[in-house]
């Protein structure tokens, strides 16, 4: 499939989403997905078959909680992943004011952002596949309701890619095939820490040395190699050091588009929580999946950014960690009721 056409099907919907004022039009929008679409959604949610069913279980209620609600894309890339399948990814954040409670989220009056990944993948010119992480955590402390441990990384809004491209990427086919076999190149050598020891990632063949790493609300931004080792990778192996040993159970996707690159595989990671754990989670030595959707940018032959959300609630809720119930605790005391802001002074 063309790959601008594959962005073409998707730009009714996302348009719809970004003027948001009208449910009717987003609705007609939904024609761009399959009656037996299978939409993979983050924890709560559970897989939907549907497009109107998935839209009355997720956006019905978030833009209620939000009645100036918008949408807002700053990537937007299509490709082929190695069998040949296309998927459009986009990343952005959803923004409105936040007036009433959403998955017990208490509102704030003010104006919030919810960072989003959505893949979707397409066959004869509709969407069969979904797949999406919302940063939840992001929104719950917009909300001050994050009810586990502090991210060791900057929390932040995320920025849109620092060259300004990410709506209109231009590149060759080749150009796309390398980027993808950078970032499948990249991962295999990360797989060698630790049981090779840290030199065998080859870390500054691939990355930048102003490289940033825009992780998940609950991890935070790390800033350089350094800052990724520090504030995600060592304690993330320190607890799983068993990363990567398990990959041949799963089915990962690549897709990329000039200089940039993405990657899911629902899940793409399984291991097990060890030692002295991960995030606050105690050392279960329990298997666990990962989902995650990330993208890329490549400049001169490197990475120099790297949009990563991983859904941290699935992974809490594996180990019997239920946070939005925590959050809920939190907030007995608390008025969570709608604000109203219509009176003028």
């Amino acid at each position: 499939m063309n790959h601008n056409l594959a962005k073409s099907i998707l730009a009714p919907w996302r348009q719809a989403l970004y003027n948001f004022n009208d449910r009717e039009k987003a609705q007609q929008a939904l024609v761009a997905i399959a009656p037996n679409c299978c939409f993979r959604m983050c924890h709560p949610f559970v897989d939907t078959t549907g497009a109107e069913n998935f839209y009355q279980k997720t956006y019905v209620p978030l833009t209620s909680a939000m009645p100036d609600f918008e949408r807002r894309d700053y990537i937007v890339l299509a490709g082929e992943d190695q069998q040949g399948c296309e998927w459009v990814g986009c990343g952005g954040y959803y923004t409105g004011t936040f007036l009433s409670s959403w998955l017990d989220i208490p509102p704030t009056g003010h104006q919030v952002h919810l960072r989003f990944h959505e893949f979707y993948r397409l066959e004869n010119d509709r969407v069969v596949e979904f797949q999406a992480v919302w940063d939840l955590p992001e929104l719950m402390m917009q909300a001050r309701s994050w009810p586990m441990v502090p991210s060791l990384g900057r929390e932040w809004h995320v920025p849109a890619p620092a060259s300004q491209d990410g709506l209109a990427i231009q590149g060759t086919e080749d150009e796309a095939k390398a980027s993808r076999q950078h970032i499948i190149d990249m991962l295999a050598c990360l797989q060698r820490h630790p049981h090779q020891g840290p030199a065998s990632m080859e870390m500054e063949r691939f990355w930048h040395p102003k490289m940033n790493w825009y992780g998940p609300a609950g991890i935070g931004t790390a800033r350089g190699v350094a800052g990724f080792r520090h504030w995600h990778q060592i304690p993330f192996l320190r607890a799983m050091p068993d990363r990567g040993q398990l990959d041949h159970k799963l089915k990962i996707h690549f897709f990329a588009e000039g200089k940039y690159a993405a990657y899911t595989g629902w899940p793409d990671m399984m291991q097990t929580i060890t030692n002295d754990g991960w995030l606050g989670i105690a050392p279960a030595n329990q298997h666990i999946t990962l989902r995650s959707l990330d993208f890329w940018r490549m400049e001169n032959g490197l990475i120099r950014e790297n949009w990563v959300l991983i859904d941290l609630l699935h992974i809490y809720a594996q180990v019997g960690v239920d946070v939005l119930a925590r959050m809920e605790e939190m907030n007995k005391a608390r008025n969570t009721g709608t604000i109203n802001l219509t009176r003028d002074y």
